[in-house]
């Protein structure tokens, strides 16, 4: 995780100052995908990368929509029906409708998280709650067209666009889960900066000692913090914060 020190020094990248080892890395997850035994035939998912290689250095926040809403184990099986615009989440075997329940139990689920302080999040592919992209949505027909997402995980990435996200299978890529681990981690320096209370110069050292790994992926992504930072005498504080975040 990176030491806690007040400068950087020798080889150390100028980055680590933010690094806190006595702070969590907080990342949710479907609960399926620890091992849990929630999904509807009474089994689980377990991603062996996630629990035995990422498990190390995360604190993980396991979450089940589906059991959260009262769903039972087992269960019958649910589905996304409709279109990608206008899915619903539908038990198909009474016809019963649970997306109003999801929705509802979502929003504030998503809030109590916001509130609990999460660095990212790993949803269980092709779930109907839970599915990041590419979830099978069903048409009158009766043929999926794999364009949809998880009623949950839509709620999630909706209220909380700057969350870090991802889902297990996409993880097996290289270079989306280096991708994915940067960013966890770069929302857990910026959230150590938060707890040790923002402030314009802190904001500008924090800027600074980030330069490198920014223009090392976006050289205009750069320019554009750049401008935010500099801005700071014209823009309220609240503002030029979220504005940076």
């Amino acid at each position: 995780m990176g030491q806690k020190v007040e400068a950087a020094s020798g080889d150390q990248p100028a980055w680590t100052v933010w690094q806190n080892a006595e702070e969590e890395i907080r990342v949710g997850v479907s609960s399926c995908l620890l091992g849990q035994k929630v999904r509807f035939d009474g089994g689980h998912k377990h991603d062996r990368y996630l629990t035995g290689v990422l498990g190390d250095w995360v604190t993980w926040v396991p979450v089940c929509p589906e059991i959260e809403i009262g769903l039972g184990i087992p269960r019958p099986t649910i589905r996304l029906e409709g279109t990608a615009d206008n899915a619903r989440l539908i038990e198909p075997k009474q016809g019963t409708d649970l997306t109003d329940a999801m929705v509802d139990y979502s929003r504030p689920r998503v809030e109590q998280l916001q509130e609990d302080g999460l660095d990212g999040y790993v949803l269980k592919k092709g779930s109907p709650s839970c599915g990041m992209e590419r979830v099978r949505v069903y048409g009158k027909g009766g043929m999926p067209a794999h364009n949809g997402i998880g009623v949950f995980a839509r709620v999630l990435m909706e209220r909380w666009p700057d969350l870090p996200v991802e889902e297990e299978g996409r993880l097996n890529d290289p270079r989306l889960r280096e991708n994915f681990v940067e960013r966890v981690f770069c929302r857990n320096r910026w959230r150590n900066l938060v707890r040790k209370g923002l402030t314009r110069r802190r904001l500008v050292e924090f800027h600074t000692a980030h330069k490198l790994l920014l223009r090392s992926h976006n050289e205009a992504g750069y320019g554009r913090l750049g401008r935010i930072v500099a801005s700071a005498a014209r823009v309220p504080d609240d503002e030029l914060y979220r504005q940076y975040e």
